[in-house]
């Protein structure tokens, strides 16, 4: 398997069993992160949120905690996985499914450089929102929302996560 094939594929193992030490193997320093949700710069920050993301996983929806991911394809600078998530929201207890389309670039030791997902923002706000993602989730105001609480999330919990 290609290297960068195996660093996908390492990542998402990691990932289905929330061992973040393990995801964190597979970034670069200077890695950006972006989704419905995040836009992130380096990976203290990427970390941040997928350590926010497992911690949050651990605390309320382990009984509904899967990951599933295929189609792993890579090449020498780029490669792509998609992957499906299903958990419980932490904010409102809803049950999700999301289906998601990764890509990533990697520099020359197979770290992850940039690592982008996507998803059908509305089909997930409705399972994760109910009623507000129906009637708002396909809407800028329902995306920008949503984008800055996931923001005060993370800072919020950077900042505990700090030492004193």
């Amino acid at each position: 398997m290609q290297a960068n094939a195996l660093t996908i594929t390492k990542f998402y193992t990691a990932f289905a069993q929330l061992d973040t030490d393990s995801m964190a193997q597979c970034y670069a320093d200077h890695a950006t992160f972006e989704d419905e949700a995040f836009s992130l710069r380096g990976k203290t920050e990427v970390m941040g949120m997928w350590c926010m993301l497992a911690q949050a996983t651990r605390s309320k929806g382990m009984d509904a905690w899967r990951l599933e991911f295929s189609d792993v394809q890579a090449d020498a600078t780029a490669g792509r996985a998609h992957w499906d998530a299903h958990y419980r929201f932490s904010a409102t207890g809803r049950m999700v499914l999301n289906r998601i389309d990764a890509g990533f670039t990697f520099n020359d030791q197979a770290l992850i450089v940039t690592h982008r997902d996507r998803f059908n923002f509305w089909s997930w706000s409705r399972q994760a929102l109910g009623a507000p993602g129906w009637l708002l989730g396909w809407s800028p105001f329902m995306r920008s929302k949503v984008r800055q609480q996931a923001a005060s999330n993370l800072q919020k919990f950077m900042t505990r996560q700090e030492p004193a």
